[in-house]
């Protein structure tokens, strides 16, 4: 299957542990496209969830489009690495330059790059 960045895939995250993220849900590529075009055997993601919070710095909203069926938060502090045989689907849908932008502004953040 060739994932793409940006792009948001159906993805097994069970089994969970503690506050780990579970079940079948949609999930968003962070990985950048030349690591996914080698058939890398592990994909980062970040999940998404349709139990939407208002205010948050650590969620990006993305309304539904395409096959991406409920307006959904991406969870941006739940970065994880799974192996891709978790991917479920094909494509619902490929995020816009300027959400991915938002998202790794983010990212930044959390991980301490600006600091």
């Amino acid at each position: 299957m060739d994932l793409v960045r940006g792009g948001v895939y159906l993805a097994n995250l069970n089994p969970s542990k503690g506050t780990e993220i579970g079940k079948i849900r949609p999930v968003l590529i962070i990985q950048s496209d030349s690591l996914n075009s080698i058939n890398h055997t592990t994909v980062n993601i970040l999940p998404l969830t349709t139990l939407l919070k208002d205010n948050t710095f650590l969620r990006v909203r993305v309304l539904k489009n395409g096959q991406l069926n409920q307006d959904s938060d991406i969870i941006c502090d739940y970065i994880r690495a799974i192996d891709t045989r978790k991917i479920t689907s094909e494509l619902l849908t490929r995020l816009s330059q300027n959400k991915m932008q938002e998202i790794e502004e983010k990212l930044s953040w959390i991980l301490g790059f600006n600091d």
